[in-house]
């Protein structure tokens, strides 16, 4: 298995520098020399097998496990030489592999459904970790989602302001008391930036117990509690209509075999001059399945859709595309920030959970941004409406700083300083 594993790295790294290190003290180098360095070992013989039959999960759970290191580099080093000569998806390194990768295929086209129940157990499986995980490496307003960087020297908090100035132009809020449905509203801030920005009314949805408690506490600190209504439910129980939808990073979750069903229900939800925004991961390939350590342990019950996969169930809905933006390295440079952030902050992560739990995120952290990076994830941004005259005829709208009806409302000096304190 040995010399299989050797013989696909020989063909498969072309340029860059890479050494891998087997567990009997042989090394072998790949590449021209030239570019990125990676320099992996493995600690047994057990892991050289895993991983040379199934490497898209087996490479994961051998770092998880301390069965790999990487020697004066780190995994992110490792996923560039590996992406940068592999393309868009490297080939399985056998036959086994293969028919591995092939399965998994045939599975995820019969599977995918995520009942009432599921989506509530996926969604709480990741979300519903403690709170301060997520203060260790998100800005202080918790944006979970692609940051808008519209310059490159800007820093995580000023891009997801940018992120959350760029939705609200889309969404064309153009006078005060607009209804607004947030679906996937996560910890509050976009609705109550919407709120505070734009003095309108916000019911947010999700389906995460944390996520709903920390939202509702936001928004009786910040004097919004009864502009900004978040609700612990799934959007497929909704039936009031909204002027306005937004959806951030929540698409995600819906699963393959429920496209329809999602934008059948924004169309039947949204009003007949309303505007809906969907900002959500893609593929800018064709349909491919989860990769199976983020299906295993990250987000289950997940799934990344092709825009040709969005675009036929848009069309089915009756729903009219009126503008759609690709953001490419945006979410690229959100991961980099967020893992550097975490790195930082290991050991205190370490207490919260223990060393495994660090390795599995930081491989999280690190492949998703290599994802973005060097292989096929980017974002769509899809501006939908039932009235192709419902937003302006030109995108001049979306351009220059976006300006509520009315002069915003700031948080309280208390919540200010609360938000503070946990975002140190």
């Amino acid at each position: 298995m040995r010399t299989l594993l050797k013989r696909y790295l020989h063909d498969l790294i072309e340029t860059g520098d890479l050494v891998i290190t087997f567990s009997d003290g042989s090394s072998s180098r790949y590449g021209d020399g030239s570019g990125p360095t990676a320099h992996l070992r493995f600690n047994n013989r057990q892991s050289e097998w895993q991983v040379a039959l199934d490497p898209h999960l087996k490479l994961a759970e051998a770092y998880m496990n301390g069965d790999i290191e990487f020697i004066d580099t780190d995994v992110c080093d490792f996923l560039e030489v590996l992406l940068k000569n592999a393309g868009e998806a490297p080939p399985p390194p056998s036959i086994w592999s293969t028919l591995i990768d092939h399965t998994r295929r045939a599975a995820a086209s019969l599977g995918g459904w995520n009942s009432l129940q599921r989506s509530r157990s996926n969604v709480q499986h990741h979300y519903d970790l403690s709170g301060e995980l997520y203060d260790l490496f998100l800005d202080p307003d918790r944006q979970y989602s692609c940051a808008y960087f519209e310059d490159p020297a800007d820093d995580l908090e000023t891009a997801q302001m940018a992120k959350k100035r760029h939705i609200a132009k889309k969404l064309v809020l153009d006078r005060e008391n607009l209804s607004v449905l947030d679906i996937g509203s996560g910890w509050g801030g976009m609705a109550l930036h919407l709120a505070r920005q734009f003095n309108v009314k916000v019911t947010g949805i999700t389906l995460s117990d944390e996520q709903h408690l920390v939202s509702n506490q936001r928004a009786r600190e910040d004097g919004f509690a009864g502009q900004v209504d978040f609700r612990l439910q799934d959007y497929r129980h909704l039936k009031t209509k909204f002027d306005r939808i937004v959806s951030v990073g929540m698409f995600e979750h819906v699963g393959r075999k429920h496209f329809d069903t999602y934008f059948d229900k924004c169309a039947d939800l949204l009003e007949q001059d309303g505007v809906m925004l969907l900002h959500t991961i893609g593929q800018s390939s064709s349909p491919t399945p989860t990769n199976p350590f983020i299906e295993k342990y990250i987000f289950p019950g997940g799934y990344i859709p092709s825009m040709s996969e969005v675009v036929k169930s848009v069309e089915k809905s009756g729903l009219v595309i009126t503008d759609i933006e690709v953001l490419r390295l945006h979410y690229a440079e959100t991961l980099k920030a967020w893992r550097e952030r975490f790195l930082d902050h290991w050991d205190i992560a370490k207490d919260l959970y223990d060393e495994r739990f660090c390795r599995m995120w930081n491989f999280y952290l690190a492949s998703s941004e290599a994802a973005f990076r060097w292989q096929d994830l980017v974002v769509f941004q899809f501006q939908l409406a039932h009235n192709p005259q419902a937003v302006p005829l030109t995108r001049d709208y979306m351009v220059g700083q976006a300006k509520g009806p009315h002069r915003a409302r700031k948080a309280s000096k208390s919540a200010q300083k609360k938000r503070k304190a946990s975002a140190g």
